[in-house]
């Protein structure tokens, strides 16, 4: 059931509606329902998998609870033996065809006969964000961070909750199990804030990202058609879809649960306006960035035992979460290529300190700041090649391709040629703007749907109801007006 259909929006009318109406006391319940229901229609029979997942992490919280003195337990063993167990679900489901490919072109380029087997396994609907839900909860019971919840249900709808079990955001049990167990009553500003997020968020969605999937695909998919700044434009195009296609399903998963007084953790903060590609991190994909801090990076060391395991820690975090978004090498490259980008910036720190000390640069100055946001969008640009090309080969090709000097077919009619009729193009260009009008708002501190509710109420609705009409009726409704899929419902 995507976000983009009209099954999802009577599914969540329904479950908003019920969880309003149901005692306080069982609310948690009927949200359980609904999740299991929202899956069961997703994935079928894998709701079982979902449901033994759970089961393990509420087992192996109530082992590792700090109130457990029981000298049977050996608790570093349960946290081991139940990691494994999650990171092997994981192999299994995402990996196995992987690995067997991987090993098969090995026995190729040694001369050896391709004797790995063909699977086709199943990818589980949201396995690599729920997996991760579980094992913080895990290791947070481990550390004594939060205390064994006591009651299944509670676990279970912590690592279910249908409004971000797709693609995040990656939540902790001790941000969301607090709320499920003291809900609030309904809201009109929660409402109406949660309304207005889903809104923006389907607006980045079916107004951008899905008109940038357009030309993306069209250019990507025959490279050697087109000239160098051709494949320039559709890379920054893609740059663009992934932000808007995620912020866009992170809006409308956190629109969704405002609604009903439950508050997600923001997963965005205007990342191509950071000034390095540390700052990058730090504001892109925010719950998964941080766990990795929180539950890699910092076990590994962190930057506690010296700079160069610093720079080695920063290399693994980023090789595995490059392998997390998806099971080919070329997700691996693009990883290990931010972590490069992260250890080189940190290697030079004291020749760029020099630099600016001997030319007396203002770091604060606009120009110096737009200078290292433009290069950090830069770098990102190419590490995003890697991310959308099917394989290394054609990433190379196109790096090397879209560098070409052919400036003219931004006025030449090229760009009205790549799958989006004039109208299209327009629209997307002006979508654009407001884009990058509102992440300059929020680099500000400024909340635009704070400064909408603080106008007359004529002018307001007049600004809701032109905002839904512009996104209901020039919205791309995916092929045949079928639902969209988001990029990173697929990892």
């Amino acid at each position: 059931m995507q976000f983009v259909s009209i099954e999802f929006f009577a599914f969540l009318f329904i479950s908003i509606l019920g969880y309003f109406v149901i005692p306080k006391k069982v609310k948690y319940i009927w949200l359980l329902i609904c999740s299991w229901c929202f899956y069961f229609y997703a994935s079928k029979t894998l709701l079982l998998l979902l449901i033994g997942v759970t089961l393990l992490a509420y087992a192996s919280g109530r082992l590792l609870d700090k109130d457990n003195t029981s000298a049977k337990v050996n608790k570093k063993a349960v946290l081991i033996i139940s990691i494994v167990l999650m990171v092997g679900l994981l192999l299994y489901f995402k990996y196995t065809g992987f690995l067997l490919h991987t090993v098969s072109r090995f026995q190729v380029l040694l001369g050896l006969p391709d004797s790995m087997p063909v699977v086709n396994i199943i990818l589980p609907l949201g396995i690599s964000f729920y997996l991760f839900q579980a094992i913080g909860y895990i290791i947070d019971c481990y550390r004594g961070t939060i205390k064994a919840e006591k009651n299944y249900l509670y676990v279970a709808l912590f690592i279910s909750f249908f409004p971000q079990i797709m693609a995040g955001p990656i939540e902790r049990a001790g941000n969301m199990i607090p709320q499920y167990k003291e809900p609030k009553s309904f809201s009109y500003d929660g409402m109406r804030d949660g309304l207005l997020l889903m809104l923006w968020g389907y607006f980045q969605k079916i107004i951008i990202a899905d008109r940038l999937s357009i030309v993306v695909g069209n250019v990507y998919d025959s490279v050697d058609s087109y000239a160098g700044t051709t494949i320039l434009v559709a890379t920054i195009c893609y740059t663009l879809q992934i932000y808007c296609d995620f912020a866009g399903y992170s809006n409308i998963a956190i629109g969704s649960a405002k609604i009903m007084g439950i508050n997600l953790m923001q997963n965005f903060k205007h990342p191509y306006l950071s000034g390095s590609i540390a700052q990058f991190w730090r504001n892109w994909h925010i719950s998964l960035s941080s766990w990795f801090r929180d539950y890699l990076y910092i076990p590994l060391g962190g930057n506690r035992k010296g700079n160069a395991r610093k720079l080695i820690n920063i290399m693994i975090v980023f090789a595995v979460s490059g392998l997390w978004h998806g099971a080919a090498w070329t997700f691996v490259i693009w990883g290990l290529l931010h972590g490069l980008y992260q250890v080189i910036g940190s290697l030079l720190m004291p020749v760029r300190n020099k630099l600016v000390s001997t030319f007396n640069i203002d770091r604060n100055s606009f120009s110096h700041r737009l200078f290292k946001i433009l290069f950090t969008f830069m770098l990102v640009n190419i590490g995003w090649v890697f991310f959308r090309a099917d394989t290394f080969v054609l990433a190379v090709d196109i790096l090397k391709k879209m560098w070409g000097f052919a400036p003219w077919v931004l006025v030449d009619g090229t760009l009205f040629k790549l799958g989006l009729s004039a109208a299209d193009v327009y629209l997307l260009i002006a979508a654009l703007i407001i884009l990058l009008i509102v992440d300059i708002c929020n680099l500000k501190g400024i909340i635009l749907r704070d400064q909408i509710y603080k106008q007359s109420l004529w002018l307001r609705w007049i600004i809701y109801i032109t905002a839904t009409i512009v996104v209901i009726t020039c919205g791309i409704w995916g092929p045949g007006y079928d639902a969209a899929s988001f990029i990173y419902s697929s990892f």
